[in-house]
């Protein structure tokens, strides 16, 4: 039965797909022209390659390692640069090629002049280091001039060579053969930009599953070398990846498991949006803002891209996007951004509710007071921290903790539930706030789970529940805060102004951690459909969604929808100054399309609550 290309072309790309899973590391790196590195083997050594090349000339008796011939120098030997060295690091390694005792190091030596009398002059050499030869750690391939395979046997048993793709090979001759190598350019012209042409992938897949068919290990060289063509020949299923590039190859394979992420139970199930009174007409009676610390275009997209190619956010009308720089420089921090969003002034980087000058500026709490709504700060980490801070303190330093605290006791928020009651409790000044706001006729409790504020709709919960990461035991912290405000507020007849803080996408990509960013991004956009089916069952509430900056500087190399598969690289462990998107739903989230300031949130929410209030 034949099949139509394309159907082979899927079938290839679902097999990779699962081959892409393999955990390479810098064993699978085989550094190409070892010898032209800054420091030859001591370079890659120190980065554990699994396989080194040299490429050898014998002259006057000499093995030399040089790319050509009018390059030989004195000092460049191959003993001089390979085995002298490996043999010091075998005795600090007490008899083995690394520390990790199970490691192995390949050394291809790729032989320019004849392997008639050149391989013979190697052999004769490592005769001198059985430290080497005789190590089951150590494997010595030979490249390049080799003799033909049917002299192989008169070699010594600790001399490997490298196969040729189609040759057929003896049972003896098998066992020999190191790896099998072969130009990448004989299949493809690809430049290592965009993806591999159908028609030399299949050319490509085959020769790599020919090769492990008999049970060999296949390397390319001439391949493109940056980070796309290594994730290909990554999927490819290629055993080393060769590379001049050592150094950026084998730091981007250590941090694979912090660069890849794959959701490995059931996409949860999105909010099916009725899009309830989605007009310009409905009164607002209500305003939810959700900030996602951190969340920026890339840190949606691979959510997105974890959940199957399903997220709540996507399914929102109305977008717009925010400019986030802060008073003072061109990339804000949380502190300058939520100030922003919640008092419609720019200010300085790590000021908290205050203007560059440290005048202290009004939040949208406090001028819902006027309206007799009611207001709930929420956050999934700590809730003296910059963002959720901005809503309710005027400090100077975000760092103050408990002056931030303190500064509750005189705002007029409802409802403040999140991390850490440090500031509140165990004050240096030996200050009980939680006794003080309890006076002021708060409700006071350090875990939400069984928390029912009752009859009392003004209450602060810090649990520490809410410090933990997702995939700590968070849980359902963020929606569960929501449910329990919004349960508290809706009877106020005046509505209310909800702000609840995805904290923690921030924190993966300050530690450039993808599987963070994707776990902490999808438990805020469960968060968000909570509120979208709120918005909806009610039909006078006003959703907003969007984040203080982006963080990382993530962008996406890789990824699969249908096997929930995302892979992404960090240009940085800082926020960057890319604009980050604006969704809303409900009435009037028409008004939040287009670009602008990120002081323009505040200002649009206060109109629209000024028009219907």
């Amino acid at each position: 039965m034949k099949f139509p290309v394309s159907f082979l072309v899927i079938f290839i790309l679902f097999c990779t797909s699962l081959q892409a899973q393999i955990h390479y590391t810098p064993a699978q790196v085989h550094a190409h022209n070892d010898y032209q590195q800054p420091i030859p083997f001591l370079n890659a050594y120190s980065r554990r390659v699994g396989s080194m090349e040299a490429d050898v000339y014998l002259k006057d008796k000499v093995l030399y390692v040089a790319h050509e011939p009018q390059e030989i120098a004195s000092d460049r030997t191959l003993e001089a640069l390979y085995l002298k060295p490996l043999q010091t690091q075998i005795r600090k390694n007490k008899g083995t090629a690394y520390s990790d005792k199970k490691a192995v190091l390949q050394l291809l030596i790729d032989l320019k002049t004849t392997g008639a009398t050149t391989l013979p002059a190697l052999v004769k050499l490592l005769g001198a280091y059985p430290e080497i030869f005789k190590n089951s750690t150590i494997k010595i391939v030979i490249s390049g001039e080799k003799p033909a395979p049917a002299t192989w046997a008169e070699f010594p048993a600790f001399i490997h060579f490298d196969g040729t793709p189609g040759q057929q090979y003896n049972a003896a001759q098998s066992q020999r053969v190191g790896l099998i190598s072969d130009s990448f350019r004989k299949y493809t012209a690809w430049n290592g930009k965009g993806k591999i042409v159908a028609a030399d992938l299949l050319k490509i897949q085959r020769l790599i599953d020919s090769v492990h068919h008999l049970h060999q290990k296949i390397r390319f060289w001439a391949t493109p070398d940056n980070v796309n063509s290594w994730k290909t020949l990554m999927q490819l299923g290629v055993d080393y990846i060769g590379t001049d590039d050592v150094t950026n190859l084998t730091t981007f394979l250590k941090k694979l498991p912090q660069n890849e992420f794959q959701l490995k139970t059931s996409a949860y199930p999105v909010y099916p949006p009725k899009y309830v009174n989605n007009d310009q007409l409905t009164k607002v009676k209500n305003v939810i803002l959700l900030i996602g610390d951190g969340m920026g275009l890339a840190q949606i997209y691979a959510g997105y891209t974890g959940q199957a190619g399903k997220l709540n956010l996507f399914n929102f009308l109305n977008i717009g996007l925010s400019k986030t720089s802060a008073a003072d420089t061109y990339i804000t921090d949380s502190a300058a951004g939520a100030t922003a969003m919640a008092t419609g002034k720019k200010t300085n980087n790590r000021y908290v509710g205050v203007d560059s000058q440290g005048k202290p500026l009004t939040a949208i709490p406090d001028l819902l007071t006027a309206y007799q709504m009611k207001t709930a700060l929420i956050s999934a980490g700590d809730i003296t921290d910059a963002t959720p801070a901005c809503f309710y303190a005027h400090q100077n330093e975000r760092s103050l903790s408990e002056a931030i605290a303190l500064d509750f006791t005189s705002s007029p928020v409802d409802i403040l539930i999140g991390g850490n009651s440090k500031p509140f409790i165990k004050r240096a000044d030996s200050r009980n706030l939680f006794t003080l706001l309890q006076q002021k006729g708060y409700r006071t409790a350090t875990q939400l789970t069984g928390f029912e504020p009752g009859v009392a709709t003004k209450f602060v919960v810090l649990d520490s529940t809410a410090m933990l990461s997702k995939a700590t035991g968070r849980n359902d912290f963020l929606r569960n805060a929501l449910r329990t405000s919004i349960k508290a507020l809706q009877p106020n007849k005046s509505g209310f102004f909800i702000m609840a803080e995805g904290a923690q996408i921030d924190h993966g990509g300050h530690q450039n951690n993808l599987p963070l960013v994707v776990q902490e991004m999808l438990d805020f956009d469960q968060l968000v459909g909570e509120a979208m089916q709120f918005a909806d069952e009610n039909g006078e509430t006003l959703v907003v969604v969007t984040a203080d900056h982006e963080t990382g500087g993530l962008s996406l190399l890789d990824g699969n929808l249908t096997q929930n598969y995302v892979a992404g690289n960090f240009s940085s462990d800082d926020h960057s100054a890319i604009p980050v998107p604006v969704f809303a739903y409900g009435p009037h989230s028409l008004d939040f399309r287009g670009v602008y300031e990120n002081t323009a949130l505040f200002d649009k929410i206060m109109q629209i609550i000024k028009k219907y209030h």
